[in-house]
């Protein structure tokens, strides 16, 4: 093998190598700006599940402890939310609340999951009682207010279940021994799952699930023309 030769073979295995080096560190800069993204929107909806729960607070449908203990919750994760979602998409009210102070303070990872898992036992205390939501969902405030809470509790598992998936790739993507050798990832912090208590209660049903049983359920009509039936058989 000429010169010539070991030249262009070493050419093309340095060329081959800055292209591997550089489709990694695109790798790993995509998937820490999902990570960034997905958390956003995380966020977004603890934010959105904990102006609801205050507005439940507030509303006057709940017993006075459990308005309390709620409120007291919702406020904490409020504070805690600020710093890392939009407060521009809260309430004109809760955004008058939250103080430029609070909304700089930034929440560790530990104590947002602590926050949010304090609220989710506390609406799972307030709305254990079966016959308590019944009663709720028979006011169409308490209703709208329930079906709101729902709707944002479903938003906020999806959202986090995706944020960790988003995390553990990229978990996997820096556990390689050369992006660890070479500092592919270089000074982006590594990423940690959101682990919170977000148990449903389970007497306030998943969203669309009344609606599918109401659907299931034979209206006034479909039960006439069935005994209308019967009787022409019997006839």
């Amino acid at each position: 093998m000429s010169w010539s030769e070991v030249a262009v073979l070493v050419t093309l295995v340095v060329a081959l190598g800055v292209w591997w080096l550089w489709v990694t560190a695109s790798r790993l800069d995509r998937l820490h700006r999902k990570v960034a993204a997905s958390r956003s929107v995380v966020e977004a909806q603890l934010l959105r599940r904990a102006s609801v729960a205050a507005g439940l607070a507030t509303s006057g449908q709940l017993d006075p402890v459990s308005s309390v203990l709620v409120a007291e919750a919702a406020w904490a994760s409020l504070s805690a939310g600020a710093a890392a979602a939009d407060v521009a998409s809260l309430p004109a009210g809760v955004r008058e609340l939250l103080s430029a102070e609070e909304a700089a303070v930034a929440t560790d990872v530990d104590e947002r999951g602590r926050v949010e898992s304090e609220l989710s036992a506390t609406l799972r205390e307030a709305l254990g009682d079966p016959e308590d939501v019944a009663a709720l969902r028979a006011d169409p405030t308490g209703d709208e207010l329930l079906g709101s809470l729902g709707s944002a509790w479903y938003r906020v598992q999806l959202a986090r279940r995706f944020h960790n998936e988003a995390v553990a790739q990229t978990q996997r993507a820096r556990r390689g021994r050369l992006v660890r050798l070479l500092r592919l990832a270089g000074h982006a912090p590594a990423p940690r799952t959101l682990e919170l208590d977000d148990e449903w209660p389970a007497a306030l049903g998943r969203p669309g699930a009344r609606a599918s049983d109401d659907a299931a359920r034979p209206g006034p009509s479909a039960r006439g023309t069935d005994a209308a039936g019967d009787a022409r058989r019997d006839g």
